[in-house]
């Protein structure tokens, strides 16, 4: 299976912010869509491993800002590429917040969507919440950022070493994650953090 394949899906690009107690957090996720329109409703997917699905499973709210095409990589990296677990990733960023107190994205951002869970399924690597919109905003004018672009235009290439020393392992740039054995399987995904081989580099024997 190519997993490039599926950068050819209509995917989106958002960013997905909770609040549960004082403890708030948001990650980049590529799964969107309004499911029902009376009510409206919207289904998103994320990773089972992410601090922001804990909370939203914990305070049943969350945000979902739908990024646009001035999104820069950097934005993308600060929400996506490293743990809430580790880092508070809203410290000192001017972000607003919707009526429930759950902040979203004020910059690089077309629309803006407050959901209240409704129901949520356990898919195994992901969760998908369900959720009724309660606060629905168009924030500019702006084209909204596809996943294919992301992957095609935004997300930078990695350069390609030629290294003479031979390769025991794959490392992945996002979690750190090691696989052991000189060959990736074209199909793997991270253990861990769920990235793709993309997302991975040689470990070469010292």
């Amino acid at each position: 299976m190519n997993n490039k394949a599926f950068y050819n899906l209509t995917y989106g690009v958002f960013l997905l912010a909770t609040k549960a107690g004082e403890k708030a957090n948001a990650c980049i996720v590529n799964t969107g869509v309004q499911v029902a329109g009376s009510p409206v409703r919207v289904a998103v997917s994320v990773l089972n491993t992410n601090y922001t699905c804990a909370l939203i499973k914990e305070s049943g709210r969350f945000t979902l800002s739908a990024l646009d095409d001035s999104c820069s990589f950097e934005t993308i990296k600060h929400f996506g590429m490293q743990s809430g677990r580790d880092v508070d990733k809203l410290d000192s960023l001017p972000m607003p917040t919707d009526e429930s107190g759950v902040p979203y994205l004020n910059w690089s951002t077309c629309a803006r969507f407050s959901g209240k869970v409704t129901h949520s399924v356990d898919l195994g690597t992901h969760t998908l919440f369900i959720a009724e919109v309660t606060e629905a905003e168009v924030c500019s004018d702006r084209a909204p950022l596809t996943y294919a672009d992301y992957q095609n235009k935004l997300k930078p290439k990695s350069e390609k070493v030629e290294r003479e020393q031979k390769i025991v392992g794959w490392r992945c740039k996002i979690c750190g994650y090691v696989y052991e054995g000189s060959a990736l399987p074209e199909d793997y995904a991270c253990p861990l953090c769920g990235h793709g081989t993309d997302d991975f580099e040689p470990v070469y024997e010292e």
